[in-house]
């Protein structure tokens, strides 16, 4: 059925294709016979993995990005993931880049965004989350500075995101990596990242003691059935970017390993354009879909060798079909993400590579 709506929803601006999609998916969510239809249509087979003390269902996820605002995650969650990251969510809302600012690039299954983390601000993404009634859905919320924030004061913002969002994630993911916002990708130096990393491991300790997540019957809280321990501490991962240097990826890991942070998602979308065909090749802003296949996977396994596995990663780029999601998985990542491979698959994607692996 996808393959036929898809050239209809193709003749819409991108943008608002996207902003009508997530319409459709917060509609059907709120309707529990719509939802329920839903969910049983495109239910996932289990394939439970374990990462960073946590329990999925199956090893695919949504990719941040996608809901900006937390506003369809009902939906979202009907169509067979294994978890949701959520976001990116900034302290205070802020509109993003001037649009024209999202391009779809048909002849190469692409997508480039120079959005710029627009959203309403934790206040209204917490709202929203925090109806959230956990099933067997992990969520993780990926959190990010504010555009007019220094990258000096940048840790303000992490850290506030951190206290407002402890209660309400089961792990929580820093966006160092969009290109997106001027000067964001200077936080994965290795000394900006110590001092961001060692502020939020230092914060997290005080923030779980203060406020423990233990009623798994509240719906505002992280549900303790998909934790492997009472010992729990919330998980928080690092989003690095495909454009690294080995040099720079050393850095960064360091600076995540020393932190004690808890995983890697990778990888964010990517700045280079080599070999595109689309007229809109040439568009500012990060690139994703197929053409970030190959090299999200090859800094897959550059993680995984560097640190000897111990470090958890979440495989996300140019995973178009289960083929994608196995190379990546092959790689050493433990779980993946999908977002552009939705947008030209289909919401029937979930399915087909979970039960393709």
């Amino acid at each position: 059925m996808y393959r036929i709506i898809r050239p209809l929803i193709f003749r819409f601006d991108p943008e608002r294709a996207h902003a009508l999609t997530l319409y459709v998916l917060r509609f059907t969510g709120a309707v529990p016979p719509l939802r329920n239809l839903i969910s049983w249509l495109y239910r996932a087979p289990d394939k439970p993995v374990t990462a960073f003390g946590l329990t999925f269902r199956n090893p695919v996820g949504l990719a941040a990005g996608y809901d900006k605002d937390g506003v369809a995650f009902r939906g979202l969650a009907a169509l067979g993931f294994g978890h949701l990251e959520l976001g990116t969510v900034t302290p205070r809302a802020q509109v993003g880049n001037p649009k024209p600012r999202v391009f779809r690039l048909a002849a190469d299954a692409a997508l480039i965004n120079w959005l710029g983390f627009p959203g309403k601000g934790a206040d209204y993404f917490a709202k929203n989350v925090s109806t959230f009634q956990r099933s067997n859905v992990i969520l993780g919320i990926n959190i990010g500075k504010n555009k007019d924030t220094p990258n000096e004061d940048a840790a303000r913002d992490y850290l506030h995101l951190l206290e407002r969002f402890a209660p309400l994630a089961d792990y929580l993911t820093v966006n160092v990596s969009s290109p997106n916002t001027a000067g964001l990708r200077d936080l994965q130096g290795k000394a900006a990242l110590n001092a961001l990393l060692g502020a939020l491991s230092d914060a997290r300790q005080t923030t779980v003691s203060q406020s423990p997540i233990t009623n798994p019957s509240t719906s505002a809280s992280a549900s303790s059935a998909h934790r492997l321990s009472t010992s729990y501490q919330l998980p928080i991962l690092v989003k690095l970017a495909p454009d690294l240097t080995n040099a720079e990826l050393d850095d960064s890991l360091d600076a995540i390993l020393a932190a004690g942070m808890d995983g890697v998602i990778a990888t964010n979308t990517t700045i280079r354009r080599e070999g595109l065909r689309s007229p809109h090749g040439g568009e500012t802003g990060g690139l994703s879909g197929a053409p970030l296949t190959q090299l999200s996977t090859e800094i897959i396994a550059k993680i995984y060798a560097r640190t000897g596995g111990k470090l958890p990663i979440i495989g996300v780029g140019g995973i178009m079909g289960p083929d994608d999601a196995k190379a990546k998985l092959d790689a050493g990542a433990t779980l993946v993400q999908i977002y552009t491979g939705m947008i030209y698959g289909g919401p029937g994607i979930v399915k087909q590579i979970v039960s393709g692996l």
